[in-house]
């Protein structure tokens, strides 16, 4: 009896023993392993160094870091000491855990680009291109709107400065808007670049003579969405009266299409190559650029939940009935905002309204993105602040910003100009590996526009209409976030990812005005007019893209294309 016992108490130490070095080992381990967005252990020598995904994506990462000519720095002291905090050095896996082949797969298509079918720039002007006609005049421009909608206009008087002959003085920008920037020209744009980067397509100065200062201007109004024999009849008859046109707006005076193509490649080259960001703008934007980057691959969100856009489109969704007074008291005192009175609602039933934070949680985990995904949050002040931004970070901890990535010292130069701190959200959207925008105002548009330009990199457009109707169910708990919804909204958008297609034309039966609005904007979408088709290398082909044939050399993988009329 008694060695059975002794047997029984031997036998207890033993699984005694092997449960405590069992605890200790994982213990030890807890303490070396860290989560990384690309699921794969990191060395830890180095607790900025960029996580390998793939070879593709390091191949990505290269030829995105040689773009531009900007230099790179590793975090600032503040963030650095942030990166120690829990909630951004080890963030909490989602339940969509990715692991085995499956999770690589899975990983590559939430990261991957949609494959841009060779598709490559194409701006280069005709043979029939001539040099800039003698100057008839001068044209001074008043922008008007925000950051993208003054690049916009701007890039557009670029193209009516060549049509009417005229010497473009350097634009000037919105200081009467709803953000009241101060900025200059040369405060947001690379004015000398500008200029010269134009050289060949009109004549381009930084101020009108003096001797003109006081000459008597014709102030005109552009017709929106004007085309070639508007300009060419109406405005260039102004020449005989007038030495200098004065546009009092700049924003949709060019028809998107059905114009020359040589006005349309012109339109591209002002936007993508000639119209470029301060020195000081660019190098602080790549510096954001590097830092969101060494997280791993990164989403940046046009978050575009601030005060004025909510005020403006009269969307109300989920605030509270103070903060929706507030909005329609601003609404109501902005002179230059004509609509007052606005059904919340139908607005948000339409498709109208920006998503909310909480919104894109549901959205982004619905895509599959894990909740230790590196975001950069591309807007202003977010309406609300944490309140509403609690819901957002509880599904995605790792919501990154300019003011967190750069110290105050850094930004100090741009805080107290709004246009110059859209910039450097533009940049970071521009470049980082997934763009998606909660509402599609100007800056996402443009940014879209841009990406596609750049070789189809991926941008996810929410389809906000269909998205309401799945979230109100989730509201009347009728459904509930998981694999149902998940599926669903991976359905809806299989095709919203920024592949490449033609530009959308007028929605059919609209008339007029209307017919115009509806049209996709030149600028969210440069196919077919700016981009060919790549067929081979050292390969001369000739394609066919709406009605218009490009002829293209192609040597050591560069594309030269050149339109050729019938």
């Amino acid at each position: 009896m008694q060695r059975r016992r002794r047997r029984v108490v031997v036998l207890l130490r033993k699984m005694l023993t092997c449960a405590i070095c069992t605890i200790a080992l994982v213990g030890l381990l807890s303490v070396h392993v860290h989560v990384f967005p690309s699921s794969r252990v990191s060395d830890l020598s180095d607790p900025y160094k960029l996580p390998t995904v793939s070879q593709q994506h390091e191949l990505n990462y290269r030829k995105l870091s040689t773009e531009r000519e900007w230099t790179q720095e590793l975090a600032p002291p503040h963030l650095s000491k942030e990166l120690a905090s829990p909630h951004l050095s080890k963030a909490p896996l989602s339940s969509h855990k990715l692991d085995g082949a499956r999770g690589n797969l899975d990983f590559e298509k939430l990261w991957k680009p949609p494959v841009n079918r060779d598709f490559v720039p194409c701006v280069q002007h005709s043979s029939n291109y001539a040099a800039p006609d003698e100057s008839r005049g001068y044209l001074l421009v008043h922008t008007n709107g925000g950051l993208n909608q003054m690049r916009a206009g701007i890039c557009d008087m670029v193209a009516v400065a060549r049509i009417i002959h005229a010497t473009l003085v350097v634009p000037e920008l919105d200081k009467r808007s709803y953000w009241q920037d101060s900025s200059n020209f040369s405060d947001v744009f690379d004015e000398d670049h500008f200029i010269n980067a134009l050289a060949n397509d009109i004549k381009v100065i930084k101020k009108l003579p003096k001797e003109l200062s006081s000459a008597t201007k014709v102030v005109k109004q552009f017709k929106s969405w004007s085309g070639l024999e508007y300009y060419q009849d109406e405005i260039v008859s102004l020449w005989e009266e007038y030495q200098v046109i004065r546009a009092a707006k700049s924003d949709s005076r060019l028809a998107n299409n059905n114009l020359p193509p040589d006005i349309q490649k012109l339109r591209c080259r002002a936007c993508y190559e000639a119209l470029r960001f301060a020195p000081k703008i660019e190098a602080m934007g790549k510096l954001l650029v590097d830092r969101m980057r060494s997280y791993g691959p990164f989403i940046s969100l046009h978050l575009r939940y601030e005060k004025d856009m909510l005020a403006f489109s009269g969307c109300t969704h989920g605030l509270s009935n103070a903060e929706a007074e507030e909005l329609k008291t601003i609404r109501e005192n902005t002179v230059y905002w004509k609509v007052k009175e606005i059904d919340a609602r139908e607005q948000r039933s339409k498709g109208y309204c920006p998503l909310t934070p909480k919104e894109v949680g549901i959205f982004l985990t619905a895509l599959g993105y894990l909740s230790n995904t590196p975001i950069y949050i591309a807007a202003g002040e977010i309406y609300g602040g944490d309140t509403h931004m609690a819901d957002l970070r509880s599904h995605y901890p790792m919501l990154m910003s300019k003011e967190k990535l750069a110290s105050v010292e850094e930004l100090e130069p741009f805080t107290t100009h709004a246009s110059q701190m859209a910039a450097l959200d533009y940049i970071v959207s521009v470049e980082s590996d997934v763009f998606i925008p909660s509402y599609s105002g100007n800056m996402a548009r443009a940014v879209e526009g841009h990406r596609r330009f750049l070789g189809h990199r991926k941008t996810i457009s929410p389809d906000r209409k269909a998205l309401v109707r799945l979230f109100d169910k989730i509201e009347n708990g009728v459904l509930k976030e998981g694999r149902k919804l998940s599926s669903r909204i991976i359905e809806i958008h299989k095709k919203l990812q920024g592949s490449p297609r033609k530009r959308r034309g007028p929605v059919s039966g609209t008339k007029g005005m209307d017919r115009f609005r509806s049209e996709e904007a030149f600028y969210v979408n440069p196919l077919p007019d700016c981009l060919c088709r790549r067929v081979s290398q050292n390969v001369s082909a000739s394609i066919s893209i709406r009605s218009s044939r490009w002829q293209c050399h192609y040597k050591n993988g560069d594309a030269e294309c050149a339109y050729l009329e019938f």
